[in-house]
């Protein structure tokens, strides 16, 4: 587990914020966990909350077919959660569950955006933030479209290959749009 004051650094990542500016944010977070398996957003529910997780490992994935597709996973230190249901206020197309037992500072839509108004640093910390997922979410598109399957467990495992460890085989198969079977074969076939 990670201490909320972590994300000081993890913030000064993306740009400078004060110290003022971050324990402003921080005076206005709370804590809440979720247990292992524990579904925290249900699809059409409204993400009401901002998360930082701060333990654990957690997944968002939509149901298609009868077939679970998992989108996103998040883990210390990361934002978590449903971005397009927390920002627009509309019940969300995706559910959002803890793989592991889990530990998140939570901060509500009306506390953030106070946040943001009121700190011009901590606004262009998140505007660099977002800026980073988009660039990561239209690599991952690309992955997804073009990339063979081998290209995709290569590029993954380059990115995050902690996650082989961490995360259920069978959840990185669907996140990787690749058979459990054709995920087992890369897995135990290339090296890592």
């Amino acid at each position: 587990m990670i201490s909320p004051e972590s994300y000081l650094d993890f913030f000064r990542n993306f740009a400078a914020l004060s110290d003022e500016s971050f324990y402003a944010f921080l005076s206005k977070c709370k804590r809440r966990t979720a247990a292992k398996n524990e579904i925290i957003l249900s699809e059409g529910a409204i993400q009401r909350d901002m998360l930082l997780v701060l333990k654990g490992l957690q997944m968002s994935y939509c149901y298609h077919n009868d077939r679970q597709h998992i989108i996103a996973f998040s883990y210390p230190p990361s934002p978590s959660g449903v971005p397009e249901s927390f920002f627009e206020k509309t019940a969300s197309k995706f559910c959002l569950q803890a793989i592991s037992s889990s530990e998140f500072l939570s901060i509500s839509y009306e506390d953030f955006e106070f946040c943001l108004s009121d700190y011009s640093d901590l606004e262009k910390v998140y505007r660099k933030m977002t800026e980073a997922v988009l660039a990561g979410t239209i690599q991952r598109c690309i992955e997804l479209q073009a990339y063979s399957i081998e290209e995709r467990f290569s590029a993954f495992v380059k990115r995050s290959p902690h996650l082989l460890q961490l995360i259920p085989h069978k959840y990185l198969a669907s996140y990787l749009n690749i058979s459990a079977s054709n995920f087992s074969k890369l897995y135990n076939t290339k090296k890592i």
